[in-house]
């Protein structure tokens, strides 16, 4: 999965599931959805750039389990700052207006953070002290209860996506309103400079009033049963949005752009937060339209938007190209792949029942009828922390993957079952989405010849009320990640944030653990694979291919490019400009 950019936890990746709108509806705050221009004042311009995307918004707080997905990143990477982004190339870039980092000591390993004195939350309260204490308390895992529900989840306290990294960490040490904080951790960690990042850092106050709690510091230092109870629930759920409604009281901006309007299921409205002490973002108006990946290079060619990130597809493709010169089209690899999530807490709970769908299940066909007409030279993928496009890739493979599920082997998936016939498998995944759904169809058409019973279960709802409450038995999306070795770790140790199919395997789990104390490439490659062999040979996940990506923009537009790392089309929003009218 991924900004909400969390280096410690991958994004489900939900575009392609998106809402179909008209082409031609009018939204608030963009007109008619078209670019325009208009005088500079105060270095940002009176312009509108209008942005497509395939799904709605719905959490201004991307940080919790059930909410962490890439249609709030869309919206929030230039809304909610923090110490570092992803920078053009998919990697960990400071974002020194929002302050300083600096490693202090390596035993134990420290970290001071220093706030940038001017920087403030859009109702002016300074951003401080109580800010990163609420993101270590909310992340760290250390405030949840010990009772659990029927899935082994915890009852009360927290939710977050991944506690790797923080979860390590003691708690921060400053006082309240001060702007310098130093992080200790426990143990080594890797990736300690991808801590603290953007959208992580929700407002304290914000929280604290919702809650009823007068001392945010206080109760989350001492442990306040009662309060930190409190201050969890409304970050939770406090933050969740209404199709329509801007909640300006709460949705609090500490980036170049705030939340100024919402038109359900049509489109919601950035403006530039005046209240940014930084580089004002250049164009005073950006739109976020929902829009359809089928439809994205007609609206692009009408002129109703000027950038956009279908899911690929070569009918897209050519759509896109059928524009000319007027459309600017980038394509590459991204930190985002396909794959198949088991549900242990049902039948996949038997270790051959999951064997034998991985037998059935044609992976080098799904590639070959929806990837490769986008991307020539795509391959399945055989790997879940290392993409086909990065180092270390083929390594990884073949200390970890012996080939036996290239190609389907019916007969030997039949013997797996026992003679069992019609067992039903419903796969879930968001919809609309053809590729998906054609992707299901192949899988039906092998997985049933062996004797499962494939059922086509997607639904509009599914990462909301599908993946999260474990309602499937098999889910297909994508991970959306960086090239940080955490993005991964909270989805295959047992209790991890993004574990939603409850994979479970102590030797995974240390080995996680070995991982994310290594600094070493060489190592850190050598410990991937030996999680990789065991998740092979447990078959917790099947992945399946690499996302080809494909953007595409108006040349009426400067400053939209394509970037690899889950931050997605508006990665850069707060650079984009559009060309002065005469």
């Amino acid at each position: 999965m991924i900004t909400s950019r969390r280096a410690t936890a991958a994004l489900a990746v939900l575009a392609g599931g998106a809402l179909l709108i008209s082409g031609c509806s009018a939204d608030r705050g963009g007109g008619t959805g078209g670019a325009s221009s208009g005088a500079s004042s105060g270095g940002t311009s009176n312009a509108t750039i209008t942005v497509a995307h395939e799904q709605e918004f719905n959490s201004y707080n991307n940080n919790t389990a059930d909410q962490n997905a890439v249609q709030n990143t869309v919206v929030l990477n230039n809304v909610l700052g923090g110490f570092w982004d992803f920078g053009p190339d998919g990697g960990v870039e400071d974002d020194k207006e929002f302050g300083t980092v600096e490693k202090t000591s390596d035993d134990p390993l420290t970290v001071k953070y220093t706030i940038a004195d001017g920087a403030v939350w859009s109702d002016g309260q300074p951003i401080a002290c109580e800010d990163m204490v609420l993101a270590w308390a909310a992340n760290s895992g250390k405030y949840t209860s010990q009772e659990t529900d029927a899935d082994g989840n915890p009852v009360s306290g927290f939710s977050s996506a991944g506690t790797t990294g923080y979860e390590d960490m003691n708690i921060p040490q400053c006082n309240a309103g001060d702007k310098t904080v130093t992080v200790t951790y426990t143990k080594v960690f890797a990736d300690w400079a991808g801590m603290f990042g953007a959208g992580s850092i929700m407002p304290a106050h914000i929280v604290a009033k919702g809650a009823g709690v007068s001392d945010l510091l206080g109760a989350i230092q001492n442990n306040t049963a009662d309060q930190v109870a409190s201050l969890a629930e409304f970050y939770n759920t406090g933050f969740i949005g209404k199709p329509g409604t801007v909640d300006k009281e709460n949705w609090v901006s500490s980036g170049p752009y705030v939340i100024d309007s919402w038109q359900a299921g049509q489109s919601i409205t950035l403006k530039a937060n005046p209240e940014y002490w930084g580089t004002p973002a250049k164009t005073g108006t950006i739109v976020i339209r929902f829009i359809d990946a089928t439809a994205q290079a007609q609206a692009l060619a009408n002129g109703e938007i000027q950038v956009a990130r279908p899911q690929p597809a070569q009918d897209i493709l050519k759509q896109l190209q059928a524009i000319g010169n007027s459309v600017k089209i980038d394509q590459g690899d991204e930190y985002t792949f396909e794959h198949l999530d088991f549900n242990f807490q049902g039948e996949f709970k038997d270790a051959n029942l999951r064997k034998a769908f991985a037998l059935c299940v044609p992976r080098q066909q799904i590639v070959d009828n929806l990837i490769k007409p986008v991307n020539e030279n795509a391959t399945v993928l055989n790997s879940r922390y290392k993409l086909a496009f990065q180092e270390g890739y083929q390594q990884v493979v073949q200390a970890s993957y012996s080939g036996e599920y290239d190609q389907p082997n019916i007969d030997q998936a039949k013997q797996l079952l026992g003679g069992r016939t019609g067992v039903t498998v419903r796969i879930g995944y968001q919809t609309p989405n053809q590729r998906r759904t054609d992707a299901v169809s192949l899988i039906k058409a092998s997985c049933d010849q062996a004797g499962f019973n494939v059922e086509d279960a997607g639904q509009q709802d599914f990462f909301g009320n599908g993946l999260a409450a474990g309602n499937f038995d098999v889910a297909l999306f994508a991970w959306s990640g960086s090239p940080l070795v955490s993005s991964s770790a909270s989805t295959y140790v047992t209790g991890g944030g993004n574990n939603n199919g409850k994979y479970s395997n102590p030797q995974v789990d240390q080995l996680t653990a070995t991982l994310l104390s290594q600094t070493d490439t060489a190592q850190q490659d050598q410990t991937i694979g030996e999680i990789e062999k065991v998740l092979w040979s447990d078959l917790a996940t099947i992945p399946i291919f690499t996302f080809p990506g494909l953007q595409a923009n108006s040349t009426d537009v400067s400053g939209p490019a394509f970037q690899p790392a889950q931050s997605q089309q508006t990665w850069n929003d707060d650079q984009w400009a559009v060309a002065q009218q005469s």
